[in-house]
């Protein structure tokens, strides 16, 4: 089986960027296969514009995006670490999903409607937050997420999301209480 991390953070000494380095140590562990794709080093270009459509419609891809999309291919399990920031993901993490994710490789309509066309892949989610678990619980904002992840974006695409972890109110808590999050990864079935 083979891995591909899609990481979306900005700060290399960031909880997120712990939480990566703890998944590929799992990985490496587990001898499994497996390649980053850090959407701030490589600079990605979150902007769909009206040249990606030109593209699109001559059944292509433009560069960049038949890059990701290839890896996307060749990847049996995707695994996206990035933070909440105003109950969404990182706007370049957004610009991702809208230009690969596109028409003619995530989906397609035909008479019978939508259809995903990465039922072939699986997807781990692990999130960080500012807000407490009681608040996200309390307030919906949890489900609201998931929903949005899971069921408006990578099930659209026939995806199958097998994992959402959250990591609640991380840059509140204690020093101690980041090592027993970053400690449950090693549990983790990916």
């Amino acid at each position: 089986m083979k891995y591909l991390i899609i990481y979306a953070h900005p700060n290399p000494k960031s909880f997120n960027h712990a939480i990566r380095e703890r998944v590929e140590a799992l990985l490496k562990r587990q001898k499994k296969q497996y390649s980053v794709r850090d959407l701030y080093v490589t600079k990605w270009n979150p902007v769909l514009g009206g040249a990606d459509f030109e593209i699109f419609q001559q059944k292509k891809a433009p560069e960049d995006i038949a890059r990701e999309q290839q890896c996307i291919k060749e990847a049996d399990v995707l695994i996206f670490i990035h933070p909440i920031w105003w109950f969404g993901m990182p706007a370049v993490l957004k610009g991702y999903i809208d230009r690969v994710f596109s028409y003619g490789f995530a989906y397609e309509v035909g008479a019978s409607g939508v259809k995903g066309l990465l039922s072939d892949k699986k997807v781990v989610i692990l999130n960080t937050t500012g807000g407490t678990e009681d608040s996200y619980l309390k307030n919906g904002f949890k489900d609201a997420v998931s929903k949005v992840f899971k069921n408006g974006i990578y099930e659209f695409c026939s995806m199958k999301v097998v994992l959402h972890k959250f990591f609640f109110a991380v840059p509140s808590i204690t020093g101690e209480a980041r090592e027993k999050m970053l400690a449950e990864i090693d549990t983790l079935a990916i």
